[in-house]
């Protein structure tokens, strides 16, 4: 598993992210390119951005006892595996703009750190081990990449 807080892995990803092209097309599901850089923002908007609503107890409850694991681990994602409501992208989005927000995201990560993540509080998840974050991160980042052949 490459690892967000390093400057050689984040430099892998974003030339990943930087061989894809407006009109990439993705190997497996619906996305577009520019809707699935903008779905991979949402993971850092929950942790940046004050935009996303917290989920109720129950439904907390429910993500934190049967989808955490799943998210968390060290297990590649199945392809076209079902996504949560709010990473659900509709319509078009502008590529360079989700391209250039993505990248900073990583940077900011990175340059904040492993020890900023430890014992962080996930908006869906609660609090979560700074390799937890990074398998979360890591991991979607990578299945998205694949799936568009980068």
């Amino acid at each position: 598993m490459q690892n967000i807080f390093l400057l050689e892995d984040c430099e892998q990803f974003i030339n990943r992210i930087n061989k894809l092209k407006p009109n990439s097309q993705p190997f497996w599901g619906k996305m577009s390119v520019d809707q699935m850089l903008a779905h991979c923002n949402v993971t850092y908007e929950m942790v940046y951005d004050n935009i996303h609503p917290k989920p109720n107890a129950f439904f907390k409850f429910i993500l934190k006892s049967f989808v955490k694991k799943k998210v968390v681990d060290e297990t590649p994602y199945p392809k076209n595996i079902r996504t949560a409501p709010q990473f659900i992208i509709n319509g078009n989005r502008d590529f360079n703009l989700e391209k250039k927000r993505l990248i900073s995201y990583i940077n900011k990560t990175r340059e904040l750190g492993e020890n900023e993540f430890e014992g962080k509080e996930s908006l869906s998840f609660g609090k979560l081990s700074a390799k937890e974050w990074n398998n979360m991160f890591a991991k979607h980042l990578d299945h998205h990449f694949t799936q568009f052949g980068v």
